[in-house]
């Protein structure tokens, strides 16, 4: 009985010519190590292929690599992956709109402090601007983010006590692009742009009273900013100021919304709740930052960030309402730059948002997670990669409120992306209802979280185990351990964290550096 031939192996007829000159056929089978055969040359071992490893500017001409790595090339370079040591690619914009491994372009980071958050945010605007993205930081409360921003050619904007002023009555580049508009796409704008001014003073108001503001109260906002804009339609836009002697006059369609047109002291005391939480807006802490004409605007074709360093972390009222009104002029200027494009026929620019310090707004007032959650949820409508970041899930617990607690673990979900640095072991638990981790993971992320230790030889403080290290998580997938790299030109640029600074001189005297300068920065440490 014969053998059965293997699917690698065919028949090869072979005409061979015998002593008398007649031909005789036989048959050379083709396998994979060669020919079976008298005279085929079969390889009785094949060798593995050899394996190299080495930059961009010494193998570039042996692109396209025949094979890839485990890990996506797709995005911004991040860094090494901790398994395999090749590069890890990633950026939510890119992630979403061409390799479509996430379902939208968002990310959420999670992490302690000095681990390198904000860094990877920094790397991800420079990455994204060189590919024509413009990144937005609406609210640097450290002023991390100033020096990169600079750098690209972008427009840094001071506000804080006697550094720059923002209007919430002011309709920002969304009023000066609808007014290069017409018809329909003309219309739209103005109403969005009326219906955030309406938003954000709604929300300055819940700020300033500690307190909610309720649906008629907002209703009849948007009437009074609405009567406003006919009163200012020619000269400079409405300060708080404007809206508070508005209401104080009662005109009748104000009158009419609370069912006082012929009695004054019933409309008084209407309103008297809403204008004591206006006031105390216009003259109390708030009035010098708000009750002002706008000194700076997000320009809509290059890199720009708020610097709020100069408020100082104790000031939570401030701090939270700067950051909510520097958010929502952020998000204004997206679609205004959207609406802009579309009417010029041309493919609308991308914007990447960097949410900083989440949870400094969350701990401001009651109903924030309602105004945040408007503000975030049309990313993809306008085409905006956003990232929001804060230390722990405990953050979003901490929150008065069971309905703000369960919206805010909703920011975690509906990310594509969640990056994990070094986290305690408590967070697991809270996190894991989120994100799926396997056993491994966990630990790895919460070995990330020791504190660094004390240099014998040196006297010095040593750089922390999980500094630089993530875990990238999309769904219930398994995670992407990476390591940051940075180069030198990067440490210059990241003032938060001098440690990194230390850790490289020059690459000549730094014996972790490679050819291209580039620093293993935790194993670099001095």
């Amino acid at each position: 009985m014969g053998r059965r031939k293997r699917k690698d192996e065919r028949d090869i007829p072979e005409t061979e010519p015998t002593g008398e000159g007649l031909a005789v056929q036989e048959t050379t089978k083709l396998t994979r190590k060669g020919l079976n055969g008298r005279g085929g040359g079969k390889m009785s071992y094949l060798d593995l292929p050899q394996e190299y490893r080495a930059t961009t500017r010494q193998v570039c001409g042996l692109w396209p690599f025949i094979a890839g790595a485990g890990t996506p090339m797709i995005g911004v370079p991040l860094g090494r992956d901790l398994i395999t040591g090749s590069t890890l690619c990633m950026d939510p914009i890119a992630w979403f709109e061409r390799a479509s491994l996430i379902a939208n372009p968002s990310m959420f980071t999670l992490a302690l402090p000095g681990l390198g958050k904000s860094t990877v945010q920094r790397r991800l605007l420079v990455g994204l601007n060189f590919r024509g993205t413009v990144g937005i930081v609406p609210g640097d409360t450290k002023g991390e983010y100033s020096d990169i921003i600079e750098a690209l050619g972008g427009s840094v904007v001071r506000l804080g006590r006697g550094q720059g002023t923002l209007n919430p009555l002011d309709l920002g580049e969304m009023g000066t692009v609808s007014q290069s508009l017409t018809g329909r796409a003309r219309e739209e704008l103005s109403a969005n742009a009326r219906g955030r001014r309406s938003n954000m003073v709604a929300a300055l108001i819940a700020i300033a009273r500690r307190g909610s503001v309720s649906g008629d109260e907002e209703n009849f906002i948007d009437a009074a900013v609405q009567l406003l804009e006919h009163k200012h339609s020619d000269g400079d836009a409405p300060i708080l100021e404007d809206l508070g002697r508005l209401i104080q006059e009662g005109p009748e369609e104000l009158r009419l919304m609370t069912l006082s047109t012929e009695d004054d002291a019933k409309y008084a005391h209407s309103v008297e709740p809403l204008m004591r939480s206006l006031l105390s807006l216009v003259h109390g802490p708030l009035g010098k930052t708000f009750n002002a004409q706008t000194s700076n605007r997000f320009p809509l074709d290059r890199p720009a960030s708020v610097d709020l360093s100069s408020i100082p972390a104790s000031d939570q009222l401030l701090e939270g309402s700067v950051l909510l009104a520097c958010w929502a002029e952020a998000f204004a200027t997206v679609e205004a730059a959207d609406a802009l494009a579309v009417s010029k026929g041309e493919r609308p620019r991308h914007f990447y948002l960097v949410l900083d310090e989440l949870w400094r707004i969350l701990r401001a007032g009651v109903g924030l997670v309602d105004r945040i959650d408007e503000l975030t949820r049309l990313n993809r409508t306008y085409g905006v990669g956003q990232s929001m970041t804060t230390h722990t899930m405990s953050d979003l617990e901490s929150l008065r409120d069971q309905e703000d607690v369960a919206k805010a673990k909703g920011f975690v979900e509906r990310a594509g992306l969640i990056i994990c640095g070094g986290l305690p072991r408590r967070e697991m638990q809270l996190l894991n209802q989120i994100v799926p981790m396997t056993r491994r993971e966990q630990q790895l992320i919460v070995s990330w979280s020791t504190p660094p230790s004390l240099d014998q030889e040196t006297g010095r403080e040593t750089a922390p185990p999980g500094r630089g290290k993530f875990l990238v998580k999309v769904g219930g997938q398994a995670g992407m351990p990476f390591e940051m790299v940075l180069t030198p030109a990067e440490l210059s640029l990241n003032d938060t964290n001098r440690k990194w600074a230390n850790a490289i001189e020059s690459k000549d005297q730094d014996p972790g550096a490679d050819k291209d300068g580039v620093v293993y920065l935790p194993t670099a440490t001095k």
